[in-house]
Parts: structure tokens; C-alpha cells; sequence
């Protein structure tokens, strides 16, 4: 399966491990970086098998099981190589539509090409949306073609089949449902022709709702009524669909209200900061202890080095608080998500959500200004939903669930 095309409102991943986040790094294709999460592991050892123990054999049968293994190794690469270059066209068309790319991730359905901010109009997505499915088609006819020609059989089976699972995932999605290519290309058409992206998104989410909703229920019947192991992945996918329609429709309804006001708006100012130069110990006994927040800006003199999150001091055993530095443990600010304090909050909230601490320095040149987290944000929905209630998109918005900072 592919959950390509980063949607509109989408934010932006940190390597946080999460379920679309690169555990590792592949470098970099074309200026894009490329990521891998660890759940990719399990869908690569998964096609392994089945093309060693039922596709190659059907298909070539007489020879080896080594053979059979090492065929289906290959197979395996050129297909997630396949995926990347999906993910490659969807990048350098939007690099062309004027978007930052954050970078492409492969994990266990497919890959995701990563991209800043709101897609800028519904052309720009259309564009974007539809190159990844063309490369996919050309890779798809280009090798079914080449198995045409007469090939060596242990060639011969592995471009055939990587024509056809690429023609096969084409098709799927195609479907017209978020968050598949497809789905992305009909909420842009949509867009365009009412002019109203929230609109749009709702019936491509809801239709993506509908689909994983059909294919959770089909997942059950082969797997009650036929004992097909399949129909618990079909059943996952199923499940992969509901979640992602729901969280980008969702998403976009928050980010299009929230974008006619700026961080500032949301930010916390005065955020306790951490002194790069002192030790745990110290930042836990002057700080930590009266105010136990889930990240704090590293501060190095008046310059600003970065942003300590919970999860790194609480990595540092007992023992080593006095000799640990704070800049030692925190994130380097390269390694940190900023934004201006002028800069849109609509835009910033879609990154802010899927970032590992949920939270943004707001630097004013090279000044700290304030600190932008998703408790702000939710608490300026509560207040705009209270007092804008007749505003469209108010209510829709209030009833976003919380997010605790």
C-alpha cells in the first residue's frame, strides 16, 4: 500500500521513531532526505517470503530454494526503490510548486513524501497528488514491456512481477478516498470547483472513512468464513485509512481557522529556559522542581542552543546529574522546530502536531521570544470556539479533541 502525497495542512515529521518518522537515514536522492522507520522491516521480510515461498516458484518453477531467496531479495529492493521514486516524483513537483520538503520516509505501508505547510492552491495539489501515480505507471508498463522480451526465467519473473504489484498499487491508490493519491487528487478537483478546502477535505476524508470501513469488514469475512491470513492486513489497512482520513480531516479544518492569526497569537512568553552550561542536578533543583514542563529552551548566554525535552532529562540516571551538562543532553537547535513570531499559526500548528515534543522555539532573529505548543494552540481554539461561535468552522473546531502540553 501507498500513503503518498503529503496532504494539505500536513505537518512536517521529526526522527522520533513514531509511525511515519525515519528511524535511520538512507541520505540524500536528488536534495531530499530519505528515512526509514523500523516497521518497514516487517512488510520487506513479509514480501521476501511469500515471493521465496509462493510468487517465484508459481512463476518459475525448477529452480532453488537459494535461488528462489535471492530473486526474491532483489525483487524486494527495486520495489521500495519503486515506492522511492513514487515518492521522488510527489517531492520534485512540489519543490517546483514553491514547497519545503521535509524529507520522504518508508515504513510498513509504503512510503510518505513529507512536506511543510499548506499546499498552496488546488492546482499546485492536483500536480503534486498525480506525479507520484505517473511514475508509478511508467515504472509499472516500463517493465511489464521488458518482460516481454525473452529474458533469462529468474529475470524474467522478477520484472514481471514488479510491473504488476506497481501497476496493482496504482490502481488502489487511485481509489478516491484521503489519504490515498487518489483522494488527493479528488479533493483537489473539488477545491477547485467550490473553492472551499475544508469542504473538500470532509468528502474525501469521509470517503476515505468509507473505504477503510469496507475493507475492515471484508478483512473479517476472509479471515472468519475463509481463514485467509490476508484478511487481517486488508483489516489493517482498513483500520490505516479510518485513522489517517479522520486525523487529516480534522487537520485542515483546524489549520484553514487557525490562518488568519499568527504564532504570536498562541505562543507562551517568558518560557522557563535551561542554562546550557549547568549541570542536571542544578537544572532540577533551580528549575525542573517548580515548574515541571515537557520541554524548555537551552540557552547559552543570550544565544539560543536549543530545547531540552523531558524524555532526555529523564534518560540521565541519578548518579550522573552532577557531571551531566544540559548541553550535552539537549536537542541541538538545528534539530528543533522555530517559527517567527509573525508567522502563520495555521501553517505552524499542522507542523507542530507531529513533532516528537509537540513544541516550537519562537525566535525573533536570533532572540527567544516565546514557546509554541499544542496546550496553546488548543487553549486559543477553546477560546475562539467560545467566543466565535457563530463564526463557520467554530464548532467544528471546538470539537477537536484536547492536546495536552
Amino acid at each position: 500500500m501507498e500513503a503518498s502525497g503529503q496532504p494539505a495542512g500536513r505537518p512536517a515529521s521529526r526522527n522520533d521513531g513514531g509511525p511515519m518518522h525515519a528511524s535511520f537515514s538512507l541520505g540524500r536522492w536528488a536534495g531530499v532526505e530519505i528515512g526509514v522507520n523500523w516497521s518497514w522491516v516487517v512488510i520487506f521480510l513479509l514480501i521476501c517470503w511469500s515471493l521465496t515461498a509462493v510468487v517465484f516458484p508459481d512463476a518459475s518453477p525448477g529452480l532453488g530454494t537459494g535461488a528462489y531467496a535471492a530473486m526474491a531479495a532483489v525483487g524486494a529492493v527495486l520495489f521500495f526503490t519503486s515506492l522511492l521514486l513514487h515518492e521522488l516524483g510527489h517531492a520534485v513537483v512540489a519543490r517546483r510548486e514553491g514547497m519545503e520538503i521535509d524529507g520522504i520516509v518508508l515504513w510498513l505501508f509504503g512510503g510518505v513524501a513529507k512536506f511543510k505547510g499548506l499546499f498552496p492552491s488546488a492546482g499546485a495539489e492536483l500536480r503534486i497528488a498525480i506525479a507520484g501515480p505517473l511514475v508509478s505507471l511508467a515504472i509499472g508498463t516500463s517493465m511489464l514491456a521488458l518482460a516481454a522480451a525473452p529474458l533469462p526465467d529468474s529475470v524474467d519473473a522478477v520484472v514481471a512481477w514488479l510491473g504488476s504489484i506497481n501497476l496493482l498499487l496504482l490502481a488502489f491508490n487511485m481509489l478516491p478516498a484521503l489519504p490515498l493519491d487518489g483522494g488527493r487528487v479528488f479533493r483537489a478537483l473539488i477545491w477547485k470547483r467550490t473553492g472551499d478546502f475544508t469542504r473538500a477535505t470532509q468528502i474525501a476524508g469521509s470517503l476515505g472513512r468509507l473505504f477503510g470501513q469496507v475493507m475492515i469488514g471484508g478483512g473479517i469475512v476472509l479471515l472468519l468464513l475463509l481463514a485467509a491470513p490476508g484478511g487481517l492486513w486488508l483489516a489493517l489497512i482498513g483500520w490505516f485509512l479510518i485513522a489517517a482520513a479522520t486525523a487529516e480531516t480534522r487537520m485542515a479544518t483546524i489549520a484553514v481557522a487557525l490562518g488568519p492569526l499568527r504564532v504570536r497569537d498562541a505562543m507562551a512568553r517568558e518560557p522557563i529556559s535551561a542554562a546550557a552550561g549547568s549541570s542536571v542536578a542544578e537544572f532540577i533543583e533551580n528549575r525542573f522542581s517548580g515548574s515541571r514542563h515537557a520541554a524548555y529552551p537551552v540557552l547559552d548566554g543570550d544565544r539560543v542552543a536549543g530545547m531540552l525535552g523531558f524524555r532526555d532529562l529523564s534518560a540521565i540516571p541519578t548518579a550522573e546529574w552532577e557531571d551531566t551538562r544540559i548541553e550535552s543532553i539537549a536537542r541541538p537547535l538545528d534539530r528543533v522546530l522555530t517559527f517567527a513570531p509573525d508567522a502563520n499559526l495555521g501553517d505552524a500548528t499542522v507542523e507542530l502536531v507531529q513533532d516528537e515534543l509537540g513544541r516550537a522555539l519562537v525566535l525573533d532573529g536570533d532572540r527567544l521570544v516565546g514557546l509554541l505548543s499544542m496546550t496553546d494552540v488548543s487553549r486559543l481554539i477553546e477560546l475562539r470556539s467560545g467566543t466565535d461561535s457563530g463564526r463557520p468552522g467554530a464548532a467544528a473546531i471546538g470539537g477537536a479533541a484536547p492536546l495536552r502540553r
